[in-house]
């Protein structure tokens, strides 16, 4: 089951565990310099408002309604992540694709999990999602741009501009799994006398993500054997993403203003951030390595998609790790 509440995906399945459930909010961002120099990641800067499909059946394209789904407003050229939260750090396999490429493996979309090479990521071990996996440690942004004017990663994987907006599916581990897991965590816990901490229109509108700035971001190996995950329980949403200049006339409300640019953060003297773990990275997609970046399409196509393209020194990094850590900007 999917519900949206205060701007945010909550999965849940409670035919296998209570305790299985997952959120997931796409947060506003900087647009980091697509200047071919590895950035560190930027903050967030609050969530992007969702809003059901459904509610806006009469002003929205066909291919939307047909999909369900939500909807964010995001500008040309304006960047997003995605932030993963799960309830009692209950692990998910969440598969995710812009335009129905998926953004791990750079492959097309297809049911079910590929373990090699491995085409989605593992929640709570990664804490969110920047971008595409083009190598070991390091992703290319996501960068909204719209569809049909061949700078989206769907229109220069698959030559067509179809899609566009963002796809997932999460899988849960299986309950038995879990409930094993738990029952030697409390055993441990009571041989060494530990507390154990419960945590309990028109088609114009449409947009899609392309790759933007080099962000130093490890997409973290599947640490458990595929067997854990139940593949027999699923759910999936398609999240379509509207250009922010149609946002008002579909929903009636203002869309977010744009975010100050990488190079006026910078000046300001906040922070930027890094994050280590002792997990596994993959090795990246060599398809996704080779799609051009806007900044690289613009220049093929003789156009300034980005204007706004200043470099900045991450002077101020602050560097996040261990528990549950929390990304925000000042």
């Amino acid at each position: 089951m999917i519900e949206l509440k205060h701007d945010t995906l909550h999965f849940s399945f409670p035919e296998i565990h209570d305790d299985a459930r997952m959120s997931i909010s796409f947060q506003r961002t900087l647009r980091i310099p697509d200047d071919n120099k590895v950035h560190y990641l930027p903050p967030g800067l609050g969530s992007f408002p969702l809003r059901h499909v459904d509610d806006f059946a009469n002003r929205i394209p066909a291919a939307w309604r047909e999909h369900g789904g939500v909807m964010l407003p995001m500008f040309q050229s304006e960047a997003l992540w995605l932030n993963f939260d799960s309830h009692c750090r209950y692990p998910f396999l969440v598969k995710i694709a812009t335009g129905k490429v998926n953004a791990v493996s750079g492959e097309a979309w297809r049911d079910g999990p590929n373990r090699d090479p491995q085409d989605y990521v593992v929640v709570p071990t990664q804490p969110w999602l920047d971008g595409y996996c083009v190598k070991k440690g390091e992703i290319r942004q996501f960068v909204a741009m719209p569809l049909g004017q061949g700078y989206t990663t769907e229109e220069q994987v698959t030559g067509k501009a179809e899609h566009g907006g963002i796809q997932i599916v999460a899988y849960p581990l299986k309950s038995e799994v879990w409930q094993k897991w738990q029952a030697e965590k409390s055993r441990r816990a009571h041989r060494v006398g530990e507390d154990d901490v419960a945590c309990c229109m028109l088609e114009s509108i449409s947009m899609g993500l392309a790759p933007g700035g080099r962000m130093k971001q490890e997409i973290y190996d599947d640490p458990y054997p595929m067997d854990v995950w139940d593949l027999r329980h699923s759910s999936r949403c398609f999240v379509h993403i509207a250009n922010s200049l149609s946002w008002r006339a579909i929903t009636g409300d203002t869309p977010p203003t744009l975010p100050p640019t990488a190079a006026q953060y910078s000046q300001a003297g906040l922070p930027w951030f890094d994050f280590y773990s002792d997990a596994a990275p993959v090795a990246g997609s060599e398809v996704l390595q080779g799609v051009k970046t806007v900044s690289e399409m613009g220049k093929q196509k003789g156009e300034n998609p980005l204007a706004e393209n200043e470099g900045v020194n991450n002077e101020r990094v602050v560097r996040l790790g261990g528990g549950c850590v929390v990304r925000e900007g000042e």
